[in-house]
């Protein structure tokens, strides 16, 4: 392992020189180091790039690592990676992302995660990306995530992107059964020329299932984004969808929020809000002798959290 690699883990993942738990780390395209537990095996596959994880029925309280690093140029990363949660299982997956180049040539990592919980299994699942590097290629970073709910079944999923990301598509797709739960809390920072998309797409497909997906985002420089969100509502479910964002400088946002009832009792609502900071908020800051500047920045770093 490298110590570019080591730095980016210390951004996006809770390493501090060693992981306790399960762990993969994925360096450039390869393994740089991985281990199993009782509970939880990480396993190769063996017709793509990409690992299967399957964490046993009934485990509690355990940890599952899978960051991922690009530390140079002209790699174009793709991983396939599919995790099969037991019933009844409660465990925390995390899943940070960081690219690095200091030269011309672009560095992309695309991770597909595939989640397929078991009855009554719950994970909460984090994943922080960042761009790093002083050179003039494009760092990108393509997530794809494809949930797949059965009975009972919760997945809690937060995911951080706050810099240096040139340009990035998020799609996330979920399936959920009865009384199954998806509760999606996504913060995104771009600035500069960076863009950033997000797509989600939702099936409330069992009885009682509930989707809660909240996007809060700031776009500064010149930077784009779109949030795009669909929901739909096969049966008796409830459904919220959310984009709040903050416009600096010259960014600009794109919400286009979609609902699709096909059930009398599907309850499903969305929100968006677009705007710049108001004045009074910085104005309260300076009077207690932030600058402007020290004030926005607290704004924006609340508003992120």
């Amino acid at each position: 392992m490298n110590k570019i690699t080591e730095t980016l883990l210390r951004i996006v993942s809770e390493y501090d020189g060693d992981f306790k738990g399960a762990f993969n780390i994925r360096e450039d395209g390869l393994c740089a180091g991985r281990q199993s537990t009782d509970n939880i095996k990480i396993e190769s596959k063996k017709d793509k790039p990409g690992l299967e994880i399957h964490i046993k029925p009934g485990t509690k309280g355990e940890k599952v690592f899978i960051p991922a690093c690009v530390t140079r140029g002209n790699i174009d990363d793709l991983v396939y990676n599919d995790f099969f949660v037991g019933e009844g299982a409660d465990v925390t997956i995390i899943a940070g992302c960081g690219v690095h180049s200091d030269d011309e040539e672009e560095a992309r990592h695309n991770g597909i995660h595939r989640f397929f919980l078991e009855k009554g299994a719950h994970v909460l699942y984090t994943e922080k990306h960042v761009g790093t590097g002083a050179g003039t290629g494009a760092k990108r970073i393509d997530p794809v995530t494809e949930v797949n709910l059965a009975e009972d079944a919760s997945l809690e999923m937060d995911t951080v992107q706050i810099r240096g990301v040139d340009s990035t598509v998020r799609k996330t797709t979920g399936t959920l059964a009865a009384r199954a739960k998806l509760v999606v809390r996504e913060r995104i920072m771009t600035d500069g020329y960076e863009t950033a998309q997000t797509d989600f797409d939702v099936t409330l497909a069992g009885e009682d299932s509930g989707a809660d997906l909240v996007s809060r985002s700031v776009a500064r420089g010149h930077s784009h984004q779109i949030f795009n969100s669909c929901i739909r509502g096969e049966n008796r479910c409830t459904g919220h969808s959310e984009c709040d964002a903050i416009l600096a400088d010259e960014g600009t946002v794109s919400a286009a929020p979609a609902l699709e009832a096909s059930h009398v009792d599907a309850e499903l609502i969305h929100e968006a809000a677009i705007g710049k900071i108001a004045g009074e908020q910085i104005l309260k800051l300076r009077t207690l002798g932030l600058t402007e500047e020290e004030a926005e920045e607290r704004i924006i770093s609340g508003f992120l959290k």
